[in-house]
């Protein structure tokens, strides 16, 4: 599968990379080069395989509860003690959009 000069402007349009004519042929061919690369892969490609999204099979996310462990809770006053500015229990910090206090 080749790839057009056409196929890398609407790459780079995408990508919002600027190519001049002389860079678009080279990337052109730059990226030729890089698929040609990976056309071996597709000798192992069967229809009778099952596609794999993790490499050790069916291993799934193992997550904890999501409750506070009393003996790791950090104390509010604690959390807060270095905090530039603060009120009722929470960080106060500079709006990003304005207009805010």
């Amino acid at each position: 599968m080749a790839l057009t000069e056409d196929d890398v402007r609407a790459i780079a349009a995408y990508a919002t990379i600027a190519l001049d004519d002389a860079e678009l042929v080279d990337m052109t061919a730059y990226l030729n080069d890089a698929v040609g690369m990976l056309e071996p892969i597709l000798a192992y490609a069967g229809e009778d395989v099952e596609p794999t999204f993790h490499p050790i099979g069916d291993l799934s996310n193992v997550m904890r509860s999501d409750a506070a462990d009393a003996d790791r809770a950090l104390p509010t006053e604690v959390a807060l003690a270095n905090a530039a500015a603060s009120r009722e229990g929470q960080f106060r910090v500079p709006s990003i959009l304005g207009g805010g206090e």
